[in-house]
């Protein structure tokens, strides 16, 4: 072969390999109806199997028509998000009356669209060569990586908790039934992935201004602590800052350059505002835990650290606005660990619309928290049994001098948050008080 030769095959074969590697995402923020994507030849069938795994709409495209979607595009609109990501075809999203909205995908004429796109339930993400794993105590951990040929990558001696890596998912896959099958082993799960939070989107004309609030001097004891796990988070406004303790990361330091609030700071200020409604001065503060950095996304070892960092801060009230839909073992065996000290968790029950409820939310014990909107259950909140409390899914937040809008289970859980902190520093009631008050008053409504 020629030198020229070569260099074009080796050329070839470098964009081959660089095209191979990329890997689809696309994100639908129900809650807030904006679309972020990064789509390389992503063929139509599964583009819409997508879209309705997410939003929940009943999708139907005309027979045989074909496409392939190549785009990237970050926080759109619904309909313009469905340009980009249908291209030349014609599409028609159509409301019902008490039932899932319809998408109608065609070339020709939407009469045409009489194909129904079937919606497999979602494959859960997870890192493809990690376990998560929780052993006995007098375990040699070392000892049990090195026969598995796994590295240990992240390590909580106390908890009998570790992360283990693999050389490929194969290999994770088999390690994952030896360990099943391993009396050293009291839990064995994959490392799952977290999907990003709801971005907070900028609001023209807000009706009210920043929350007003004083803080009263902690007392020496009993102090209420808010362990907020989530993103990680601009430092607040000056009037704001009395309220945070601190800002801690496990998931390394943030590139915070936008102007934009982070989510994280969006539920700071959700929290605060919970706080407000139960009278003018509070001696709660928040404690801030970021478990993303860099990453749009997380997981359950991330989440894992974020609750223990919580804990070791002296947070006796956590705040999850955040969740997936694959279980964990590993991570519900450390919820109820971190329960059992008296801690009260409250977590999102997720965006979907579905009669479920997003983890650790559905763990037993946690207040899963669903949204309202116009005193009804909002449509894009799930509602699965456990629910504990509906609140309020729109929160009004500010940065510097412009006002943003976040929507979702987020907020409404940040809100419980709030008031359950608020009570519980500026009353004697024990927290089954607390919870009984806020039952009552934000009961869940019927779907």
């Amino acid at each position: 072969m020629s030198k020229i030769r070569q260099l074009l095959f080796c050329l070839s074969l470098a964009a081959t390999l660089s095209a191979g590697a990329q890997t689809n995402s696309l994100v639908w923020q129900t809650a807030t109806g904006r679309v972020s994507a990064a789509l390389h030849g992503e063929p139509l069938l599964p583009l819409l199997e997508d879209i309705g795994r997410q939003t929940g709409w009943r999708i139907f495209v005309e027979p045989d028509v074909e496409r392939n979607a190549s785009t990237k595009f970050k926080d759109l609109p619904s309909g313009e998000a469905l340009k980009m990501l249908l291209g030349d075809l014609n599409f028609a999203l159509l409301p019902q009356t008490n039932a899932s909205a319809r998408l109608y995908v065609f070339r020709t004429t939407m009469q045409n669209a009489t194909k129904p796109v079937s919606i497999a339930k979602a494959t859960p993400r997870r890192v493809a060569n990690e376990l998560l794993v929780r052993v006995k105590p007098g375990t040699d951990i070392d000892a049990l990586a090195k026969s598995l040929g796994a590295k240990i990558t992240g390590r909580i001696d106390k908890l009998g908790i570790y992360r283990l890596q693999f050389a490929d998912a194969t290999a994770t896959d088999a390690a994952l039934g030896e360990l099943k099958n391993n009396s050293d082993v009291a839990d064995v799960d994959y490392n799952y992935i977290y999907d990003p939070p709801a971005t907070p989107q900028m609001l023209a004309n807000a009706p009210v201004g920043p929350v007003s609030l004083a803080l009263n001097p902690p007392p020496s004891s009993g102090r209420v602590i808010v362990g907020m796990v989530d993103t990680a988070m601009q430092s607040p406004d000056s009037d704001l800052s009395k309220f945070l303790l601190k800002k801690i990361s496990v998931a390394g330091d943030a590139n915070l350059s936008s102007t934009d609030p982070t989510h994280a700071y969006s539920m700071f200020q959700t929290i605060i505002e919970g706080m407000a409604t139960q009278g003018g001065s509070t001696s709660a503060q928040i404690l801030s835990v970021d478990i993303y950095g860099n990453s749009e996304t997380t997981t359950s070892w991330n989440l894992i650290l974020g609750l223990q960092a919580a804990v070791n801060g002296g947070a006796n009230i956590i705040n999850l606005s955040l969740g997936g839909t694959t279980d964990s073992p590993v991570l519900d065996d450390y919820v109820n660990q971190v329960l059992a000290k008296g801690i009260i968790i409250f977590a999102a029950t997720g965006n979907s619309g579905e009669n479920t409820v997003d983890s650790p939310a559905a763990d037993p014990g946690v207040i899963a928290v669903a949204a309202t909107q116009g005193g009804q259950l909002a449509p894009y909140s799930n509602y699965g049994a456990g629910t504990s409390l509906a609140l309020p899914g729109d929160s009004v937040i500010y940065l510097g001098n412009q006002a943003y809008i976040v929507q979702g289970t987020s907020p409404a859980t940040a809100y419980a948050t709030g008031i359950a902190a608020g009570a519980k520093s500026n009353t004697s009631q024990i927290w089954a008080q607390i919870l009984a008050a806020m039952q009552k008053k934000f009961p869940v409504p019927q779907k």
